[in-house]
């Protein structure tokens, strides 16, 4: 076995192979060539079998490229050996030993969607509402548990109590979706880890057999482990204490999935006798990155601590670009692209990364508008995600009720008891009459008798009629030349599409309302650019506007999240929105210490993906709701040492649209972030007038536009957050959002 390409310290990790290692592997240190070398040296050089030789990390792909690697670098048939994820080698070895927790051997692994199944079938025996706490809310409390190792009959420990606290009520539903799992000879995804888990807990001859079997053990990306697989390897190398683990506390960014940093920073707790090996020697970034990115990191405490350097080139300063506003921000990409490509620079050595999906609509727009073909890396292009497709839809039957593939799309959506029974009615219906679907909903709720025969039930019949009201009047203000924007919110609110989202208290659900957020700064901007803005010239613009040239596949300039960026290099890397309140994130902010030290690593993370040249941009004033917000530059900027760094301005618009403030001007006391920390992702647009009361009282008459005259019956909130709840003559009740209703007091 050649060791010539590896440096001292990565060989010490390759030869040092008995007891205890941990390998603090900073970013572009050569991480997986030092574990697939240290792999090798055991089979090739130490006569370690195969099968002897467990190695573990967190995607099917990871250890499917470190098998491949190995099967070209090493002689030895490598069949046997397990190189795999946590969740197939438990799956594994349930699969083996089943019997012992009252499985059978075939038992089901449920999916996400089965495990939404069930809980949504616990909800509804208990009558919980599915606006009020979203079933997706639910299974992350379960998955909550399962990732602290809890399992139904063990003792809570701390920290399950203080998670439990936060959500007192679910512990019961989590038990009763245990029995319902038990039931069904099934086990969801965290199941296979806590399985395994009470299963060697409760079975010391079955831990005996696994601990014999394997004589070393090896953990890649150990930064991202739950405290239930800390347990798992610990308890699997606690017979020969040949455990390796490999990580770096510094990129440590996935807590809100369960990753917890004190298996990093505890780790020589448990094993005091652990060898530490610092791999320090960056190989991918320049020397200016690397120093500037170190600096940063620097300022966090809960780090083992590493000094990263280079022996590459010293590289161009950083660039930190302030923009005048968001669309600034955008143009100054694309026109950066653009300037890039003519010295020679490929699109696919180009990547822009943003802390929120959401943020990507204004790249998109400004990368579509010149042209520059690119992907969204590990997600969805902005307007093909599931729900600015579903609002667009809402948009698209208002100016033509006879679209009805966007009605079918939309009909369901939030769910509403209209099921494919009772859809496959209509259409059927429809075609019988010769009329467009919605034609004939509107048929079906002026005269329900005449369709009786359709046996649609009340709640149906409900549903349908709200759904015919909303879109009806959303019409009128269409047609009274009213804001799409304001059209845009009325469809949002009082479709419960935003309740429902709301509800949902998971990373997802949030980044689902980011979106929906920025679909509504996409409207907004488009009414800022028309002298008659409407729904049809918006829908126009974004059905006109959401294809690029085609070019080679591959050289195309990568869009991400920064923590889809993770593992990834680019020549030229973009960071954009770099604004407090935005990155890091204003949850952050609230939540103290501990979360803002992530929101660095994170931070560090984007960095230390730039090879050549880095680029920092943030914007003065950035759209949000439809209102200019001023976040201020992210207080991390203010931690990479002015050595490394070139500022630029760049300013689009007319010169008075907003006032001119420069980098230097910010600091961590200015007005801008005070007023910034007012923003939270689930407000709708802010209120410009407060009322104490509210404006419509119980039993006063009103008129509405159009369902005639009616009596109030309830009213809560204030000012543009009110809702009514009025009682028409024909003993119809509906609940409107004030801002939207046509109302008027008689």
């Amino acid at each position: 076995m050649n060791l010539d390409k590896l440096n001292p310290t990565q060989r010490q990790a390759v030869l040092d192979t008995d007891g205890p290692m941990m390998i603090l592997a900073g970013a572009g240190s050569g991480k997986t060539r030092t574990l697939v070398s240290r792999i090798q040296y055991l089979l090739e050089e130490k006569g370690v079998g195969p099968y002897q030789v467990l190695a573990v990390t967190f995607s099917n792909k990871a250890a499917r490229e470190m098998r491949e690697r190995l099967s070209v670098q090493t002689k030895i048939d490598i069949g046997a050996l397990q190189v795999t994820t946590f969740h197939a080698f438990c799956a594994k070895v349930l699969r083996t030993e089943a019997q012992y927790l009252g499985l059978s051997r075939n038992f089901t692994i449920y999916d996400d969607s089965e495990t939404q199944s069930i809980i949504k079938s616990l909800m509804a025996k208990r009558g919980m509402n599915q606006k009020e706490i979203s079933p997706y809310s639910i299974a992350a409390f379960i998955d909550g548990l399962k990732n602290l190792g809890f399992y139904y009959g063990r003792e809570r420990g701390e920290d399950v109590e203080r998670f439990i606290q936060t959500d007192e009520h679910l512990f019961s539903l989590f038990q009763e979706y245990e029995t319902e799992l038990f039931k069904s000879n099934a086990i969801d995804f965290g199941g296979l880890l806590t399985g395994t888990l009470q299963l060697f807990k409760k079975f010391p001859e079955v831990l005996k057999k696994y601990q014999q079997k394997f004589k070393y053990i090896l953990v890649d990306e150990y930064q991202d482990t739950n405290r239930v697989q800390f347990e798992l390897v610990e308890m699997l190398s606690a017979h020969t204490r040949n455990i390796c683990v490999v990580g770096d506390e510094d990129q440590s960014i996935y807590s809100w999935r369960g990753a917890d940093i004190r298996n990093i920073l505890d780790f020589e707790k448990v094993f005091p006798e652990a060898k530490l090996v610092k791999l320090e020697q960056n190989y991918r970034s320049s020397k200016k990155i690397i120093t500037a990115a170190s600096a940063v990191i620097a300022n966090n405490q809960a780090r083992k601590g590493k000094n990263m350097w280079t022996e590459n080139q010293e590289g161009d300063p950083i660039l930190l670009v302030e923009c005048r506003d968001d669309k600034a921000e955008a143009d100054f990409v694309a026109s950066e692209i653009r300037s890039l490509l003519k010295k020679g620079a490929s699109l696919k050595d180009m990547a822009v990364f943003y802390r929120n999906n959401s943020q990507s609509r204004t790249i998109e727009d400004a990368l579509r508008r010149e042209k520059f073909p690119y992907r969204v890396v590990a997600g969805i292009k902005f307007y093909e995600r599931k729900e600015i497709k579903d609002m667009l839809s809402y948009m698209r039957v208002v100016i033509n009720p006879k679209d009805s593939l966007a009605l079918t799309r939309i009909i369901n959506t939030p769910a509403r008891g209209v099921g494919a029974t009772s859809l496959r009615k209509l259409e059927d219906e429809a075609v019988r009459l010769n009329l467009s679907l919605f034609e004939i909903i509107e048929k079906i709720v002026d005269d329900p008798v005449d369709y009786k025969h359709l046996s649609l039930s009340g709640k149906v019949m409900s549903a349908l009629k709200q759904l015919v009201g909303l879109i009806q009047e959303v019409k009128i203000l269409e047609d009274h030349q009213e804001k799409p924007s304001i059209c845009y919110e009325k469809l949002l609110h009082e479709s419960g599409y935003f309740d429902v989202l709301r509800a949902d208290k998971t990373y997802e659900g949030a980044a689902r309302l980011e979106n929906l957020e920025e679909l509504a700064n996409a409207i907004k901007q488009y009414e800022d650019s028309e002298e008659k803005p409407s729904i049809v010239l918006f829908l126009e613009s974004v059905t006109l506007d959401t294809t690029t040239e085609e070019g080679d596949p591959l050289d195309q300039i990568s869009l991400m999240t920064v923590h889809g960026s993770k593992g990834l290099e680019y020549n030229y890397v973009f960071l954009v929105g770099i604004e407090d309140n935005i990155f890091p994130s204003y949850r952050s902010l609230e939540q103290g210490a501990t979360a803002l030290e992530e929101e660095r690593r994170l931070f560090y993370v984007a960095m230390t993906r730039a090879m050549k040249n880095l680029y920092i941009v943030f914007a003065q004033g950035r759209l949000m709701w439809g209102s200019l917000k001023f976040n201020g530059p992210s207080q991390f900027i203010h931690e990479i040492p002015e050595i490394y760094i070139e500022k630029k301005f760049i300013q689009t618009g007319p010169k008075n649209s907003a006032n001119r403030v420069t980098f230097d001007e910010f600091d961590q006391t200015s007005d801008y972030g005070d007023d910034s920390s007012e923003i939270k992702v689930y407000q709708s647009k802010p209120s410009s007038v407060k009322r104490d009361l509210t404006a419509y009282q119980s039993g006063e008459k009103i008129r509405h536009g159009l369902y005639g005259d009616g009596l109030v019956l309830d009213s809560e909130g204030y000012g543009q957050d009110e809702k009514v709840t009025i009682q028409f003559r024909d003993g119809v009740r509906k609940k409107f959002m004030v801002k939207f209703a046509p109302l008027q007091k008689l």
